[in-house]
C-alpha cells in the first residue's frame, strides 16, 4: 500500500465526497483522484520516469496536493520546498536534489529566470496560475527558460492513458529537506511505506475518519502538515478546508462556517489565536480536537487556550527524518500537560544514554525512534546517514525523560543545552517560567561563551506592552529558579525571529549574539 493508492481507495468509497474546499472552489474525491491520474501522465508526457526527481515551488493550494499525488502515482520523487527561500537557499536544493522538473507559482517565474543557468539538469518548469496582480503582467515568452515552460492546466487536461509503473514499498516518494543548525539541509529520504504508515497511524491513533472536517493552513511543503493534516485526512476520506496562509480571523471563520473539527498549528499559532483581540469560546465550538507539534508549547499559553476555548490540545513529536510523527498525547486516557504523549501505533520512543542503553524512568537522555515511518537515510550522505541511524534506531538529538506510565516529555534539544559552571540548564525550563509571565507573550533562551563559567543564559522576550524592564524580568526568575538558571540579561524584541511555520529562529538569535 502507498499513499496514492490510498486515495484511489477513498475515491472509490466516496466519489462524491467533498476532498477539498480552497477559496471558492472545491471537489470531490472522484475528481481530485482523476485529476491526479491526469497529472501522473501529463508528467509521463514530458519524459519523466520512475525515480526521476520534481520539485514542488508552492504554497497552500489544490496544485500541492494534484502534483505530490500525481508526481508519486507516475514513480517520480517529490522534493517539497519552502516558495519563500532565498535563490541560494532554492537552488541548492534543487542542485543537490537532482531535480529534473519543477512545479511553481507563474510569481517566482523572475527568480527563476535568475538561476536557471545554475541547474541545467531541469528541464521543464510547470507553471501555476496564482491569481496574484503581481504577475498579471508576466509574459512567459520574455524568458529565456520559455521553452522549458509547460503550464499546470494543461498537464491535468492530460487524456493520455497512465503508464502504471511498477512502485515498491522502499521507492523513494518524497525528499525533505532538513533546515539543519550547521551547514547545508540534509535530504531525508522518505519511501511510500514511510508516508503512508505515518498517515495510517497517525489517523488511526487521533481517530480521523471520513466525519471529520480538517483546518488545513499549515504550510504544505513542511512534513507536520503533509501527514498530519494532508495525508492523514486523504487516507481517511476526511475534508481539508485549505487556508492559503495562517491569518486567525481566517481559522476562526472557516471553524465556524464549515463547523470545522480538528486544527493543527505549531504553538505560535496557537499564541496569535489566544491572543486575537475578537476571539471567543464559540469560534472553536465545533472543534473536537486540537493538535500541536513543530516546537514544545509553553504549559501556561496550553492550559491558557484549553480553558478559553473548552478544547483540548493533543501534543506531539516528530521530526522530518520520522515522516514526522513519532507520539501524540492519547484521546483516551488522560493529557498530561507539557508531555508529547506516548508512541503512537506501530512506533517505538526509547530514551538512551551516551552508550546506546535505556534509562530508567525520569532519567533524561536521548530519544531515539523505530518503526516503518523511519527514513531509509539522507540523500548522497552516506556518513551522516550512519551517524543518525544505529541498529535500526534514529537517534533524534532531542533530550527527554519517560514518566511510570509511558508518557515523554521533551526536555531540550541535545544542541541546545546550556551549561553553565558545570550545571545542566535547558532553555524549555526557563521559558515556561518567563511564558507563565502575565506581561510576556513570547520567550527565548539560549546560551553565550562566559568567560567565567563557561556559558550563560541569555533570554529574549517580547512583551505586550512597554512597561516591563530587564531588572523586573530578573527578579521574576530569581523567584522561581536556582540561580544558575536565572538569565544573565534581558534583551526585548518586538517580535521574534521564525520561519514560515512558526518555529522560532534560535540560529537568528544566536547570529544577534555573535554580532555584539
Amino acid at each position: 500500500m502507498n499513499a496514492s493508492l490510498a486515495l484511489e481507495q477513498t475515491a472509490s468509497a466516496h466519489a462524491g465526497k467533498t476532498a477539498y474546499t480552497f477559496l471558492n472552489t472545491s471537489a470531490t474525491y472522484g475528481e481530485l483522484n482523476e485529476t491526479v491520474t491526469r497529472f501522473a501522465a501529463g508528467l509521463q508526457s514530458l519524459g519523466l520516469q520512475k525515480g526521476d526527481h520534481i520539485a514542488l515551488l508552492l504554497g497552500n493550494s489544490p496544485h500541492f496536493i494534484i502534483a505530490l499525488y500525481g508526481a508519486m502515482r507516475a514513480g517520480v520523487t517529490v522534493i517539497p520546498v519552502n516558495p519563500v527561500y532565498t535563490l541560494n537557499e532554492i537552488s541548492y536544493i534543487l542542485q543537490n536534489g537532482d531535480v529534473k522538473a519543477v512545479v511553481m507559482l507563474d510569481l517566482l517565474l523572475p527568480a527563476t529566470e535568475n538561476m536557471h543557468e545554475s541547474l541545467p539538469s531541469v528541464e521543464h518548469y510547470i507553471v501555476c496560475e496564482s491569481g496574484d496582480e503581481r504577475a498579471a503582467g508576466t509574459t512567459a515568452s520574455s524568458f529565456t527558460i520559455y521553452s522549458k515552460l509547460k503550464a499546470f492546466s494543461e498537464l491535468i487536461a492530460n487524456r493520455d492513458i497512465l503508464q502504471c509503473p511498477d512502485i515498491h514499498e522502499e521507492d523513494t516518494a518524497v525528499i525533505l529537506y532538513t533546515s539543519g543548525t550547521t551547514g547545508q539541509p540534509k535530504g531525508a529520504m522518505l519511501t511510500h511505506k514511510n508516508i503512508y504508515s505515518n498517515a495510517r497511524d497517525v489517523a488511526d491513533y487521533l481517530s480521523i475518519t471520513e466525519k471529520d472536517t480538517v483546518i488545513t493552513v499549515l504550510p504544505m511543503f513542511h512534513v507536520f502538515c503533509l501527514t498530519v493534516v494532508l495525508n492523514a485526512p486523504i487516507v481517511s476520506g476526511a475534508e481539508m478546508i485549505i487556508l492559503p496562509a495562517f491569518s486567525p480571523k481566517e481559522v476562526f471563520k472557516a471553524a465556524i462556517e464549515k463547523k470545522a473539527t480538528i486544527f493543527a498549528g505549531v504553538p505560535t499559532m496557537y499564541n496569535f489565536l489566544f491572543q486575537f483581540p475578537d476571539s471567543n469560546p464559540a469560534d472553536f465550538s465545533s472543534i473536537r480536537l486540537c493538535i500541536s507539534g513543530g516546537a514544545s508549547m509553553p504549559v501556561s499559553l496550553l492550559e491558557q487556550f484549553e480553558k478559553k476555548f473548552n478544547v483540548q490540545i493533543s501534543e506531539g513529536y516528530g521530526l522530518s527524518e520520522a515522516s514526522p510523527v513519532t507520539a501524540f498525547n492519547p484521546l483516551d486516557r488522560p493529557r498530561k500537560a507539557g508531555s508529547i504523549g506516548c508512541s503512537i501505533s506501530n512506533v517505538e520512543n526509547k530514551i538512551v544514554n551516551e552508550l546506546g542503553e535505556e534509562v530508567i524512568p525520569g532519567q533524561v537522555g536521548e530519544l531515539i525512534v523505530r518503526g516503518p515511518n523511519v527514513m531509509k537515510g539522507y540523500y548522497k550522505m552516506p556518513e551522516e546517514t550512519g551517524a543518525a541511524i544505529r541498529d535500526g534506531w534514529l537517534y533524534t538529538g532531542d533530550l527527554a525523560r519517560q514518566d511510570d506510565e509511558g508518557y515523554l516529555y521533551i526536555v531540550d534539544r541535545k544542541k541546545d543545552l546550556v551549561i553553565v559552571g558545570g550545571y545542566n540548564v535547558y532553555p524549555r525550563e526557563v521559558e515556561e517560567v518567563l511564558y507563565e509571565h502575565d506581561d510576556i507573550v513570547e520567550a527565548a533562551v539560549l546560551g553565550a561563551p562566559d568567560p567565567d563559567y563557561g556559558e550563560a543564559v541569555l533570554a529574549f522576550v517580547v512583551q505586550k506592552g512597554n512597561s516591563l524592564t530587564e531588572e523586573e524580568v530578573l527578579n521574576y526568575c530569581r523567584e522561581r529558579l536556582v540561580s544558575y538558571k536565572v538569565p544573565r540579561s534581558v534583551e526585548f524584541l518586538l517580535e521574534l525571529p521564525k520561519n514560515t511555520t512558526g518555529k522560532i529562529l534560535r540560529r537568528s538569535l544566536k547570529d544577534q549574539i555573535v554580532k555584539k
